[in-house]
């Protein structure tokens, strides 16, 4: 978008420049409108479950902000040719759930066809301008915090490939299904310098994006960076289960990322995978930690880990160190 004709509004605090979850737009100085919009393919079968997965997506960005969601769209496109109403209405009631869950306002929609099924959200929520969560505001020796576990990309091919291990579905539904709720609680507090939430591009992905907006730097421990299942990495190595789009993370990421030699290909691959509803990654003050940890396990997070630090920048550097 960086080429598009622009309207300057300084009322616009968050637009496209720094990549960050969501647009968020000032009504007063107490005030601002947080504005996001996701949709992607069934990655699962069932599609109560997908329309879950997709709406819990969908509102993470106006979380990962520190925003409230106050009202919902759907944003649909079905081959109607080939699946019925019913499913599409399944589909639907899916989303209307974790709108539900939310305490959000499902206010409509539109639906076109297409050849293959997209559903998704575009929301709207609130937050106060001055306790809003961006990618921009990291510190040097912030401490890194992750809210999930990784491996949900990963586990999805495994599913889809019908391997014979028992729980996967429930392991990776359980995951995604998770709605990024602290993120409110945490803006409102102002114990979080700076958020995002990690979804297509991967943990290393977001956390570039992040050391670039904020001009820091990272470093990460690999040992310390959750998966979902320990069969991750059995599903990478035995069964090559790390979809394309994880290894073009990779690629892309490791542009700006220096690994340690103790750094498998696999770590390498979990910290890339692209995560479709993945957790909160924090940026936060080292006296704050255990504040920001009990407010994670009262929200009952599936993951409250420090996963790395945030450094300074200099010329040398690249933006990530992972050991």
């Amino acid at each position: 978008m960086r080429d598009l004709p622009q309207f300057e509004d300084e009322r616009l605090l968050v637009g496209s420049s720094t990549s960050d979850d969501a647009a968020v737009y000032a009504l007063s100085d107490d005030l601002a409108l947080v504005q996001t919009l996701d949709f992607f393919t069934p990655i699962v079968d069932d599609p109560f479950l997908y329309g879950q997965i997709a709406a819990t997506n969908s509102l993470s960005d106006v979380y990962a902000m520190g925003g409230k969601p106050i009202t919902a769209m759907n944003v649909a496109a079905m081959p109607s040719s080939e699946i019925g109403p019913e499913v599409i209405r399944e589909i639907f009631r899916g989303g209307s759930e974790k709108v539900k869950e939310a305490s959000c306002s499902l206010a409509g929609g539109h639906t076109v066809r297409n050849t293959e099924p997209l559903y998704g959200l575009s929301v709207t929520g609130v937050v106060n301008p001055n306790r809003m969560m961006t990618n921009a505001g990291a510190k040097p020796g912030d401490l890194l915090m992750l809210s999930k576990p990784l491996g949900t990309g990963i586990l999805a091919t495994a599913i889809k490939r019908k391997l014979p291990y028992e729980n996967l579905e429930q392991l990776v539904v359980e995951t995604m299904l998770r709605l990024n709720t602290p993120g409110m609680k945490l803006a409102e507090l102002g114990l979080v310098s700076c958020a995002t939430d990690v979804t297509g591009f991967g943990l290393l992905g977001h956390l570039i994006s992040l050391c670039r907006a904020s001009g820091v730097s990272a470093h990460l421990e690999a040992s310390k960076v959750p998966s979902i299942t320990p069969l991750v990495r059995r599903l990478i190595e035995v069964d090559d289960c790390a979809p394309g789009g994880t290894h073009e993370n990779l690629e892309t990421a490791s542009e700006n990322t220096i690994f340690s030699e103790s750094v498998t290909e696999s770590d390498r691959l979990i910290l890339a995978d692209a995560q479709t509803s993945g957790g909160l990654l924090l940026c936060v003050r080292r006296e704050d930690e255990s504040q920001v940890a009990d407010i994670l396990a009262e929200e009952e997070s599936l993951a409250n880990v420090v996963i790395g630090e945030i450094g300074a920048l200099s010329e040398q550097d690249s933006l990530v160190s992972v050991s």
